[in-house]
């Protein structure tokens, strides 16, 4: 928390470092931002970069899509949003799992599509090391409600998984404004806007002229953040994506990265493996935008 401290006193006032005060191994979140596309807005318009934690941050120990590896990461990183990947069950149960299988992530095996959720508790989670850890496969529905005044959850759903039914959960929790759906087409951000008018999506977006397909589809554009992939955006994409009031966010995975690059790109949020390296990377400037709006 050291270096925390000292970056957040360095480009925010002292009232803003009060925020994260160190109670032993317990540390008091900074929140969630209340109006997501004004927040948005606030990180393009001062040139600030957030960080996405991968599945959640897992690290030794902590395994992906749990709720114990979300806490870890939100002490270790203040103010990242967490991806999480939604699955079903067999009986119909959403849950927080990247893979169609149990074996890789679990104690367990079998394909998800033919566990219940009984089934389903009775495995414990492994870290990426596979080595077990004290946690259970969570619900969405229990990932919502843990993240409520704490982060936002960027909700990635699996190809077997229908929109419908993650908008239900979703507005089942009062979320709405709390969560940012992640699709990978102009087609399925559109098909989300018209589930969820609401909402805020990430999708895949490679030229203007997907944006001008979304403007024509109805798509509210304020609530479009644009994922360029895994390479550093191309500046003439970038300009035109501000141009048009929509941010830019793409993936910096593997070691020996300079997070730093992320915010000379202009990229408003960056997807990350190592959240903690990328905090400090970055810095605590991106927490000034949590109350934007």
């Amino acid at each position: 928390m050291k270096w925390f401290c000292a970056a957040l006193l360095g480009a925010l006032a002292l009232a803003a470092c009060e925020q994260q005060r160190d109670f032993g191994s317990e540390v008091q979140q900074v929140g969630a931002p209340a109006n997501l596309p004004a927040y948005f807005d606030c990180l393009r318009d001062h040139g600030f970069t957030a960080v996405s934690a991968h599945r959640g941050g897992p690290a030794p120990g902590f395994a992906e899509n749990a709720i114990p590896t979300f806490e870890n990461t939100l002490r270790i990183a203040p103010g990242a949003f967490l991806e999480v990947d939604i699955s079903q069950t067999a009986d119909g149960v959403l849950v927080l799992m990247h893979d169609d299988r149990a074996e890789r992530t679990t104690t367990g095996s079998g394909a998800l599509a033919d566990l219940d959720m009984a089934q389903l508790l009775a495995f414990q989670l492994e870290d990426d090391r596979g080595q077990r850890v004290d946690a259970r496969v969570p619900t969405l529905a229990e990932a919502l409600e843990w993240a409520d005044g704490k982060t936002v959850l960027e909700l990635d759903i699996k190809r077997s998984v229908r929109f419908e039914d993650v908008v239900a959960a979703v507005e089942a929790a009062n979320a709405m404004s709390r969560v940012i759906f992640v699709t990978y087409s102009v087609d399925g951000a559109a098909r989300l806007a018209r589930l969820a008018p609401q909402a805020m999506i990430y999708t895949t977006i490679s030229n203007e002229r997907e944006l001008d397909t979304l403007d024509r589809r109805g798509v509210d554009l304020a609530r479009i953040v644009a994922w360029t992939g895994t390479d550093t955006p191309p500046a003439s994409l970038v300009e035109a994506l501000a141009a048009r009031g929509v941010e830019t966010r793409f993936g910096m995975f593997g070691e020996g990265r300079n997070y730093a690059d992320a915010a000379r790109a202009h990229a408003q949020i960056v997807a990350v493996e190592d959240a903690e390296e990328a905090a400090r990377d970055l810095g605590a400037s991106a927490l000034q935008c949590v109350t934007a709006g």
